[in-house]
């Protein structure tokens, strides 16, 4: 043990939540019991760890107690009738060494959380929870929805794998084909969250931008002849070849022009160019997203970015996706492309959009593009509504940055 934290508890939650209930279901074949022991592992740190000192290796200690709360649990109740499973269980236990996940669970927790007996709001909310370890307080700021209805759905999603039988597996090679779509945009959002994080201390969350990628690479394998498996690949190494320059070294997002880009990431960039040769043949909304990708890490300079190219991508990426934020996206790239007046224009034709209501996004977006059009006054207003809505604490204070900037300008 030792005695100074590196990190905070949370920090630990977060990093390594999906893991351990990944590696405890496999072991269990129970995702609610496997839940349960997690949960109850990070209480017993929460109780011990101040007091004796950190482990060294946290998510093992997690891994561990939760492995063998389930365990007990499984012990208690193996001498029921409806209980033969657990007992088998029990009869073969998993030896030590056998702790740290094998390279499939986080793959087959998320195929088992896309299962189409479930509806794609609970396959979404699950992959949230079990894969990323959002709280469901998160997940419901995240659907828009009251914390209630969210922790519904997750307790019916969950009660209909416990009782229709749903495996944690991969499923075989015959139903792989129905089940991809939804396993892709899964591996995505693991990303996106990693990437982007809806809430919380930090604007990025390595460990979930690493474990989609290591879970892309999986999917690729398992479907070699699946272009857009590797056109999404493409997309998450292209946009990760910058994760080490989102943040200055005290803690501050940097926006994309301002990044070192003799610092980014030029094996990933490679790595990805590559993957998206390989999906060019296909079609899909993952290779219209890696094709914009492409044209930021390509790009030698902000200013030598090819914007139409950029604005190309968006186009194609709506005849797949009718998505409001790709149509927010659209109009800063309409902005670059055309002038920042017809970017306010375009962002106009989506501002009403209901399911943009509640979030920053157009506050800050029309913020940044009357900013850039010269017009500090308007840009302010903008930037002080957005800062009522933003969750996460860098991107807060990001904005509050640019409000100073521009009334400064006034």
């Amino acid at each position: 043990m030792r005695t100074d934290p590196p990190v905070t508890i949370d920090a630990v939650y977060r990093a390594e939540f999906g893991r351990a209930v990944a590696t405890v279901a496999a072991l269990t074949g129970d995702i609610g019991l496997a839940e349960d022991a997690v949960q109850e592992a990070f209480a017993d740190a929460v109780r011990t760890w101040p007091e004796r000192g950190w482990p060294a290796n946290p998510g093992a200690w997690i891994t561990t107690a939760a492995r063998h709360r389930a365990l007990d649990r499984l012990r208690r109740e193996s001498a029921r009738a409806d209980k033969e499973h657990g007992a088998a269980l029990l009869r073969s236990p998993v030896e030590e060494a056998e702790v740290s996940p094998v390279t499939d669970d986080q793959l087959r927790m998320i195929f088992t959380c896309c299962h189409p007996a479930l509806s794609p709001p609970s396959q979404v909310a699950l992959t949230l929870r079990l894969v990323c370890g959002l709280r469901t307080a998160e997940i419901a700021r995240l659907f828009l929805q009251p914390e209630h209805t969210v922790a519904q759905r997750l307790t019916r999603a969950k009660t209909k794998i416990r009782q229709a039988g749903i495996p944690l597996r991969v499923p075989p090679p015959h139903l792989l084909a129905d089940r991809v779509p939804v396993v892709l945009a899964c591996v995505y959002l693991v990303f996106t969250e990693g990437y982007s994080a809806t809430s919380g201390p930090a604007a990025v969350r390595a460990e979930l931008c690493d474990e989609a990628i290591r879970l892309g690479r999986l999917v690729c394998g398992l479907l070699p002849g699946e272009s857009e498996a590797r056109a999404l690949l493409a997309l998450m190494l292209l946009q990760d070849s910058r994760r080490a320059q989102r943040r200055s070294d005290d803690g501050e997002l940097v926006p994309l022009e301002d990044q070192d880009r003799a610092r980014w990431d030029r094996a990933a960039i490679a790595a990805g160019l590559s993957s998206l040769d390989s999906a060019a043949a296909g079609a899909g909304p993952y290779l219209a997203q890696a094709r914009i990708a492409a044209a930021h890490a390509s790009a030698p300079s902000w200013s030598e970015t090819d914007w139409h190219a950029v604005l190309a991508g968006y186009d194609e990426l709506l005849g797949y996706l009718e998505s409001p934020v790709v149509r927010v996206n659209r109009a800063v790239a309409v902005g670059f492309a055309h002038g920042f007046p017809a970017g306010l224009a375009a962002l106009d034709e989506v501002a009403a959009d209901p399911r943009l209501a509640g979030t920053h996004l157009v506050g800050a977006t029309r913020a940044e593009l009357l900013r850039r059009a010269g017009r500090p006054r308007e840009a302010a207003e903008h930037y002080r509504a957005a800062l009522t809505l933003v969750g996460n604490d860098e991107a807060r204070r990001f904005l509050a940055r640019r409000l100073a900037e521009v009334e400064t300008e006034r």
